[in-house]
């Protein structure tokens, strides 16, 4: 039985942990951060004084006195470094993609039912303040009956960088780094779609991994567009939701990732407080009102593992949704190869795991 404080050890020390992982975990009651593994043990004691540095992933992946083990180390190390850890007898957290392929992602599933460990997926996105904003109007029935959901996350980012998300390689581009949001957002509203179409694309110039991706999922005849683009300078939305009474739109993105990179700690007064509200626009007499935004608090993540960890609620993000969103990748992957609509291919263990909520 894992008693509070819980040990984590953070395998990877570049931007995701610092950013996101270090310092949510750090302001979440119940965890302590006792290991990190990184071949800048200088970075590590700056932030984290007193911490033991592990060079090695695969050994703070088996550290024996570890109650959870954090994963945030590139894409392709995924599968192979929680595998190792369960095999060890640890809790994982895997960041997002969960995994490079579906075969991994189940065969992950597998190995934590058979070694009896919690395996959760890092969607730190469904505590952001646009997504919550939504997720009400929605589940409150604002807009009527949904027609089309357009989520989007555009950024300007005009450089080719030299980092592993941006050579080729297994796991590499936008499509494997903002998809798994927006797509586990939309399967959490609506549910496993009938279909997959999309295009990807390399636009900027010197790309080597795809910079845009547009997914287009099918509920029957309603229609969900998922985006993101690198050359996108201003003017998309993040949110635009049609029903047959209303619609609701959300201009700007949940600010906790500036925030974060700005150093401002998690809990304090200013966290999470969206300064962007949502417009209602009501069809039938033109009237448009504010809807507040909910406050963001990716922190609830965090808490939901921790109540999973002591026993005393499920896992936030079961591994049979990460594998179900590999697979929704993976028919767009095979979109655009082909030039048509996929069905996506799911279990019904899978097809299960994402109740929609409208």
């Amino acid at each position: 039985m894992i008693k509070s404080p819980i040990r984590v050890g953070v395998i990877g020390f570049g931007f995701v942990s610092k950013t996101f992982h270090v310092p949510l975990l750090q302001a979440t009651d119940g965890y302590k951060i006792t290991a990190v593994s990184s071949s800048r043990p200088a970075d590590v004691s700056a932030m984290l004084a007193g911490v033991e540095v592990v060079s090695d992933a695969k050994a703070l992946a088996t550290h024996p006195d570890l109650d959870l083990v954090v994963i945030a180390s590139p894409n392709e190390t995924h599968a192979p470094l929680a595998e190792l850890a369960m095999g060890a007898g640890h809790n994982v957290v895997v960041d997002k993609p969960f995994t490079i392929t579906v075969e991994e992602a189940r065969h992950l599933a597998a190995v934590a039912r058979e070694k009896k460990v919690l395996l959760s997926v890092f969607q730190n996105r469904r505590w952001d303040s646009d997504f919550l904003t939504v997720q009400d109007a929605i589940r409150r029935d604002l807009l009527g009956k949904i027609v089309l959901f357009e989520s989007r996350i555009d950024r300007y980012r005009p450089d080719v960088r030299d980092r592993w998300r941006e050579v080729p390689g297994p796991g590499a581009g936008l499509l494997y780094d903002l998809g798994p949001h927006l797509i586990d957002q939309t399967l959490l509203l609506f549910g496993i779609p009938d279909t997959v179409q999309a295009t990807v694309a390399k636009q900027r110039r010197g790309a080597r991994t795809d910079d845009f991706f547009q997914l287009v999922l099918r509920y029957g005849e309603m229609v969900a567009t998922l985006g993101a683009s690198s050359l996108v300078s201003g003017g998309s939305a993040r949110f635009a939701v049609h029903g047959d009474r209303a619609s609701v739109v959300k201009q700007k993105p949940d600010i906790q990732e500036d925030q974060l990179r700005t150093g401002v700690l998690p809990g304090s007064p200013d966290w999470g407080a969206d300064p962007d509200d949502a417009t209602l626009y009501e069809g039938v007499t033109g009237d448009t009102r504010t809807l507040k935004t909910a406050r963001g608090d990716q922190r609830g993540y965090y808490v939901a593992l921790r109540e999973a960890l002591l026993g005393r609620a499920p896992n936030p993000v079961p591994p049979e949704q990460g594998a179900t969103v590999m697979t929704i990748i993976e028919a767009a992957l095979r979109s655009e190869a082909e030039g048509c609509r996929v069905v996506p291919d799911l279990t019904k263990e899978e097809r299960a795991t994402y109740l929609a909520s409208v």
